[in-house]
């Protein structure tokens, strides 16, 4: 099965949206259209605001989703700033979804730099037309950046030598492709790196080129501030930094008071904003990680707005 099309934890997610008809719902990371078209079967005149900052994915969810054009508007940006989305302000939303990373489509395609197959050049950017690529990034950012960046991101034991590694390499020649990463990589680790290593290493890369904590701490709130009440927000996340960000938005979000232990009185809202609908993440099946390999690590949360 092509897992461009594979909507990962597709069931549940509809479970906890549950679209109604005649509303407008949010996909902030069209990606292949799957979660899209989940929405536009479960109701008949429901419509979807389809964002992206990835121009392939716009348009192969346009050619996917073809038959509900009516019903569906793409916007091509960061799920952060479609909240600015005219619509989506005076509407308001009764539902989103957002699922994080990258698609298999965007791993398998030796074009836009994800991969760390040989020879690939790197680039890594969801949208490659702004920005800098990972190339660039590694050129140019500082060993203490490069640092935080190894350890937050890629949980790397050894982020600062890895960091001093690249300085040093790219003092006489930059890293241009992925071959050249994973040999300072190697050197850092003083063996062959697994293909474990690699992946968290370019996973690191990954989300700091493309700013994805500072858009998912930006776009959370921007999103429920234009949803109507009763409406749901459902986030898929595949990386313990994005599940904690989710985590806390929600679990604060659903706090009757957040003002500071030591504060004698409530000076804050006095009122929970909405309720948190999953303790715990929801996690893909046996059966549909073998299905879709990408859903392994999948993570589920999901909130309604207060009515």
């Amino acid at each position: 099965m092509d897992t461009y099309h594979e909507p990962v934890l597709g069931t549940e997610a509809m479970g906890y949206l549950d679209p109604k008809d005649g509303g407008l719902h949010l996909d902030g990371t069209v990606g292949g259209g799957s979660h899209t078209r989940l929405i536009l079967e479960a109701c008949h005149d429901c419509r979807v605001l389809a964002v992206d900052r990835d121009p392939e994915a716009i348009a192969h969810a346009r050619a996917a989703l073809a038959r509900y054009a009516p019903r569906v508007r793409f916007l091509r940006c960061r799920f952060d700033d479609a909240p600015l989305d005219a619509e989506a302000r005076d509407a308001g939303l009764e539902g989103a979804i957002l699922d994080l990373g990258v698609s298999s489509h965007q791993l398998e395609s030796e074009a836009r730099g994800f991969t760390f197959r040989k020879g690939v050049a790197l680039d890594m950017r969801m949208d490659d037309s702004a920005g800098l690529d990972a190339a660039q990034f590694l050129a140019e950012a500082s060993e203490e950046r490069l640092a935080e960046v190894f350890r937050d991101f890629g949980e790397e034991p050894r982020a600062r030598r890895l960091a001093r590694e690249i300085v040093k390499r790219r003092a006489t020649e930059a890293l241009k492709t992925s071959d050249d990463l994973v040999a300072a990589l190697a050197v850092t680790l003083g063996k062959a790196p697994t293909a474990q290593d690699k992946a968290r290493i370019f996973q690191a890369v990954r989300i700091a080129v493309n700013e994805e904590l500072e858009a998912l701490e930006r776009g959370l709130p921007a999103i429920r501030e234009v949803m109507n009440d009763g409406a749901v927000m459902v986030v898929i996340s595949y990386h313990s930094l994005e599940d904690r960000v989710v985590k806390n938005a929600f679990r604060e979000w659903s706090r009757t008071c957040v003002c500071p232990p030591q504060f004698p009185l409530c000076t804050c809202r006095g009122r929970p904003l909405g309720e948190t609908l999953t303790r715990k993440p929801v996690r893909p099946t046996d059966a549909e990680v073998q299905r879709n390999p990408r859903a392994r690590s999948a993570r589920l949360r999901a909130w309604r707005r207060a009515a």
